[in-house]
């Protein structure tokens, strides 16, 4: 077998384990909520809050194994504009903290950003009007992520992601 063979094959060897490992990580998406974040609100105050309330468009980690052990394809619900009300877990109130400090920084600017785990309870958005009563508990995961720091060239063949940014921007009111 010639040397020019021999690297056509490395090449496609290389090429096919390639594709499939974008297949394995768009399928795999562990992040549970994605936001166009607007403003946050910390209380009782900023230094040590115990809640927060997170307002802009949302969407949150739909399907997967489900309670009665059926399985649902898993995507994203319907970006949806309101705000997620938190309470900090137990023991991880540092954490949540710092997540809400860095979910601060974005808010205003149109950046999406992720956080929560698309296998947790990730709370539920509510609607601008309701009060802010019985927070959930913040998911804690990875952190928070600005979804401008991944973009590494044009979304794979087939992929949701670009329409479904869209629709979350739109919802926000953003371009």
């Amino acid at each position: 077998m010639s040397i020019r063979t021999k690297s056509l094959r490395t090449l496609a060897g290389i090429a096919a384990g390639l594709a499939i490992a974008t297949i394995t990580l768009k399928a795999s998406d562990p992040l549970g909520v994605y936001c166009v974040v607007q403003k946050v609100v910390m209380a009782p105050d900023e230094v040590q809050p115990t809640t927060a309330q997170i307002w802009g468009a949302c969407s949150l980690a739909t399907g997967g194994m489900q309670d009665d052990r059926t399985y649902q394809t898993a995507w994203y619900s319907d970006p949806l504009a309101g705000y997620l009300y938190y309470s900090a877990p137990a023991g991880k109130q540092e954490v949540a903290i710092k997540e809400w400090k860095d979910l601060k920084s974005v808010a205003g600017t149109g950046e999406i950003v992720a956080f929560g785990g698309r296998y947790m309870r990730n709370g539920r958005i509510r609607f601008s009007d309701e009060k802010p009563i019985g927070p959930d508990v913040y998911p804690i995961q990875m952190g928070v992520f600005k979804m401008s720091a991944y973009r590494v060239g044009p979304a794979p063949t087939g992929s949701s992601y670009p329409d479904f940014f869209a629709s979350l921007r739109k919802a926000a009111g953003v371009k």
